[in-house]
């Protein structure tokens, strides 16, 4: 296997340490549940606390150390070339709202980050969305209008901070770049100060909507709730069938260490060459780190190391200086529509709200949705709100939607036609991984680096679809729905909340042809 760049680590992960938050004692009552630890999850149990409200946070892992703990952490109301169509779908007011509900969440955050005196590496910058053809400086232009029609300070340049000519841009002026986790375990620490209550490692599995709402952790505790918040990135209840209108998607990460002088002070990016993204963050003396992201691809998808090392060498070709130093990946879901769900789960639902699909802008996303789930639960309406409703179906992501289901339907039935690339678990290579036949059954085998194969069922526990291998994550992953597993089967991602269940291997042998 191909040795890739840098440490497999995030920078936000390995630079922002927290303390550590013990699961439930047993059954815990309060006003709110909030399902999820990421940006989402954390600005709405910390609004709700500020609110008055008695709040349980509760994380299947670490607080901040899912999603949103290996995002880029841009915060921008620029969202590539967004505008256009949403005057197109939702039309002007659309349009404005969804502007200046992401704007406020990118001054809210300066805002809060001064009174609490949070030390984030908030920078104020510049975002572009720029091309190097000629052939988009039309379609920049008119998002550049529609941007500012919509009330940003947008126009169309065509001089950026890049160190290699672009064709067209738009830039936004006062957008943001800043260090997740030192923002969000701030405010944490404000939160548990109010007396809210943070459990990690409690990974919830079951939901009985009531009044009140009761929650079922994996370990058995109960956590009872008037209102509870379903903020896992993905839903991991299906109730809503949000899984039908979602997409997930993957990005790889690679950060490099560069001169200061050569920082190209600003937010970058382009849907050329599948996404390239770039921003800077401070990092040592006379130094910036680099922080370049694209290769985005469905889960399940093979050659991810062949998309690290295209990342890693369209890196060092655009900024020569560069010293790569970490990489990461990271995952997001996007609506039918292209615009998040945030407000009530699904229409019969009178305590239970959601926050999903942010379409890879989690940062302001994740602020905006704190701040309209707690308008919900206060009993208040700010003016986005219909905008956002996950119950809402509008006419023009039919399509969409249909694209969406027949990708699952061929993952769901193809994968289990097509035959595998290996015929016996002997044919898995050390740090490689393949689904099998094994004994009838279909199963992930992963053979680590001493030679020891492990094996687990194909099947994913959240719909059933098939497994794929990510050679360079060493990671079993839906295609479907995008869950992750480990190599022994733990949940990684969901939706899935189950493990996949161990497999037994009596003998390396060559694999029998029956069907599941």
């Amino acid at each position: 296997m191909t040795r890739l760049p840098g440490t497999y680590e995030s920078y936000w992960m390995e630079t922002g340490e927290g303390p550590r938050h013990p699961g439930p004692p047993g059954e815990v009552e309060v006003d709110v549940a909030v399902v999820g630890g990421g940006i989402a999850g954390i600005c709405t149990a910390w609004e709700l606390a500020r609110a008055g409200r008695s709040v349980a946070l509760l994380e299947a892992d670490r607080i901040a150390a899912g999603v949103t703990g290996y995002t880029t952490a841009k915060l921008s109301a620029q969202h590539g070339l967004v505008y256009a169509r949403l005057l197109k779908s939702f039309g002007a007011e659309g349009a404005r709202l969804y502007a200046r509900s992401q704007q406020e969440a990118v001054e809210y955050v300066a805002r809060v980050s001064a009174e609490l005196g949070i030390d984030c590496d908030l920078e104020r910058v510049p975002g572009y969305t720029y091309a190097e053809s000629a052939d988009a400086v039309d379609q920049l232009r008119a998002e550049a209008e529609a941007a500012r029609e919509a009330g940003l300070p947008a126009s169309f340049v065509t001089d950026t901070g890049l160190p290699y000519p672009v064709a067209g841009a738009v830039r936004v002026e006062q957008q943001a770049q800043f260090h997740p986790r030192k923002y969000l375990l701030a405010l944490v620490a404000d939160l548990v100060g109010r007396g809210g209550k943070v459990y990690e490692r409690t990974r919830i599995v079951s939901l009985h909507e009531g009044k009140p709402c009761r929650l079922t952790t994996e370990g058995g505790a109960e956590i009872v709730a008037r209102d509870v918040v379903v903020a896992t990135h993905y839903p991991v209840f299906d109730r809503a069938l949000l899984f039908s209108r979602l997409e997930p998607h993957r990005e790889l990460v690679v950060a490099a260490a560069i001169p200061a002088d050569q920082d190209p002070r600003g937010m970058y990016i382009t849907q050329e060459q599948n996404t390239r993204s770039v921003r800077t963050t401070p990092y040592g003396e006379g130094q910036r780190l680099l922080i370049v992201t694209g290769e985005k691809f469905k889960p399940g998808v093979g050659d991810v190391s062949e998309r690290y090392e295209r990342l890693a060498a369209w890196t060092e070709e655009r900024f020569p200086s560069a010293r790569i130093t970490h990489r990461w990946a990271a995952q997001d879901n996007t609506t039918t529509d292209k615009v998040p769900y945030v407000g009530r789960f699904h229409p019969g639902a009178e305590h239970v709200y959601v926050a999903t699909g942010f379409g890879g802008w989690g940062m302001s996303n994740g602020v905006m949705s704190g701040r309209l789930l707690t308008a919900h639960i206060m009993g208040e309406e700010l003016p986005w709100t219909s905008l956002y409703d996950p119950r809402r179906l509008h006419p023009r992501e039919a399509s969409s939607l249909l694209k969406v289901q027949g990708s699952v339907v061929k993952h769901f039935i193809g994968d289990r036609l097509r035959g595998s690339h290996v015929d016996s678990v002997e044919e898995i290579a050390p740090g490689s991984g393949a689904v099998v036949r094994v004994g009838g059954r279909r199963c992930a085998v992963y053979r680590d680096e001493s030679g020891t194969a492990h094996a687990v069922s194909a099947r994913c526990t959240h719909l059933g679809c098939l497994v794929h291998f990510n050679d360079a994550e060493r990671s079993w992953e839906c295609p479907c729905h995008g869950s992750r597993f480990g190599t022994d089967g733990a949940v990684i991602q969901g939706p899935a909340v189950r493990p996949l269940e161990p497999r037994p291997l009596p003998g390396e042998s060559e694999v029998s042809d029956v069907s599941d």
